[in-house]
């Protein structure tokens, strides 16, 4: 198995319980889901599978709203698969820890592919009116906001709500913007330049004689002459000036051949060089750098932007295209084949439309991490014929490709899940196609019951039998 030092997350053969497994059967029945529900789990609660579940019936839900176990309503107010609806409900909870939790939203939503739909704007004013600061905190550092709440704290009496409405500073008014340059909270005033300052060169000199700001005013500021010739002269924070999208074009050649690599590779991705101009430059570039460039990320749904992004010889910049999901067809096409493995792992993360053979080669490069994870959850990524191509692979992670093929029959499966490589058992273990009597076998074996437990073809009466093994209560 390859690894990826790219990766901060490897993924391990997990070894869970029989019950863990039934919590997320996708067949588990109302009625034992509700008694699952219904579990103190010794004072933590169900199995948090079970609070997590895609469209959780009203019983359960109204269930889990008035659980006795504070762990099991604090999982329920951030699981990505509930609704915001059914979240919201959680907003009047009597402990903070729940109301902060619906405040803060879902940590992650199974696939960031798909987007987490915000609380309703009503239901937001009530959190930030909360008499626990916690829960303030919580909603106003959440990633799930909408703008239009965003834009409603322009006039808010908590400066940190005002503070919040600044992410959306392309949106308001400018009525609001003035509002804001003008706060009576210095922090405010000073996030509220830091948003102005690319067209405002009073603003931006102010706020290059405050040290706390001084590298992000050199990073986005309109600035002038005698302010860079100072910064060049002093030599600090060049990286942040050479990225800066007002510098004069001599100050560009300056700094393209300063002796620090890094104030370079600055120079080499800004937006108005020519390829030539870009090549030039001698810089050298990390292999896993993901391909962070501001002008692309604000551009990410630019067609202009994203086709000189993508057809650049310059890497990071054809990095940093690959994680558009806007990307036009011809562009999709000429990135599908570019010879940098990392282009090739973003658009399997981030494109819907990524053909299957980089999908595959991507999960053959990476198989075991989190890449190779989001490239087998793609729906383009390939099904039939794998288990011909597959079923005899000495590699175990392609062996674990072939429950996903629709033509594979229970017999190959059977033999799967005896397979050497765990993660191939598994896989076969949560495979309906599998025999029940393998099944039954599998459900008592640790590193296959949880995967047992998962199998939609598991009997309702087995389903039972591991909920009362596990001490659930009828």
């Amino acid at each position: 198995m390859q690894s990826d030092g790219a990766e901060s997350w490897d993924m391990v053969a997990f070894y869970s319980s029989a019950l863990d497994g039934v919590a997320s059967n996708p067949a588990l029945p109302t009625p034992l889901l509700l008694r699952l529900i219904a579990f103190d789990g010794g004072g933590h609660g169900p199995p948090f599978q079970a609070l997590h579940r895609p469209g959780l019936p009203e019983p359960a839900v109204a269930a889990v709203l008035t659980h006795p176990v504070l762990d099991a309503r604090v999982e329920f107010a951030m699981s990505g698969q509930a609704e915001p609806e059914q979240r919201a409900r959680l907003a009047d909870d009597p402990s903070p820890r729940v109301r902060a939790a619906v405040a803060r939203g879902p940590e992650w939503s199974h696939d960031h592919r798909t987007k987490v739909r915000p609380l309703p704007d009503a239901v937001c004013g009530r959190l930030l009116e909360d008499p626990e600061p916690s829960v303030r905190s919580a909603l106003l550092h959440s990633r799930h906001l909408a703008p239009s709440f965003l834009a409603s704290l322009v006039r808010h009496p908590d400066p940190a709500a005002r503070r919040a409405a600044l992410r959306v500073w392309d949106d308001l008014t400018a009525d609001g913007r003035a509002t804001l340059l003008d706060d009576p909270d210095r922090e405010v005033r000073r996030s509220a330049a830091l948003c102005a300052c690319p067209h405002d060169e009073r603003l931006t000199a102010a706020l290059l004689r405050d040290p706390a700001v001084l590298p992000e005013a050199l990073r986005r500021g309109l600035l002038d002459r005698a302010g860079v010739e100072r910064i060049l002269t002093e030599g600090v924070h060049l990286v942040e000036l050479a990225r800066n999208p007002s510098l004069p074009a001599d100050l560009v050649d300056r700094l393209a051949v300063d002796p620090d690599d890094g104030v370079r590779l600055a120079v080499s991705l800004r937006p108005e060089l020519t390829e030539a101009r870009r090549a030039a430059i001698d810089v050298t570039v990390a292999p896993h750098a993901r391909g962070d460039v501001d002008w692309v990320a604000a551009g990410i749904a630019d067609q202009d932007v994203l086709h000189r992004a993508a057809t650049s010889a310059h890497p990071l910049l054809r990095r940093a295209a690959a994680r558009s999901p806007h990307l036009p067809p011809d562009l999709l096409r000429l990135l599908a084949e570019d010879t940098d493995i990392l282009v090739r792992t973003h658009l399997a993360v981030y494109h819907p439309d990524t053909p299957e053979e980089v999908l595959m080669s991507v999960y053959a490069r990476l198989g075991g991490t989190f890449s190779a994870w989001m490239a087998t959850g793609h729906p383009r990524f390939p099904r039939e014929g794998l288990a011909a191509r597959y079923a005899d692979h000495p590699d175990g992670i392609y062996r674990q490709l072939v429950v996903r093929d629709p033509a594979a029959d229970p017999d190959l499966i059977e033999r799967l899940s005896h397979d050497p490589d765990v993660w191939t058992r598994q896989a076969a273990a949560c495979d309906p196609r599998l025999p029940l009597p393998r099944l039954l076998e599998a459900l008592a074996l640790p590193e296959l019951a949880t995967s047992a437990g998962a199998n939609p073809a598991l009997p309702p009466g087995e389903m039972a039998m591991v909920m009362d093994e596990a001490g659930v209560p009828a």
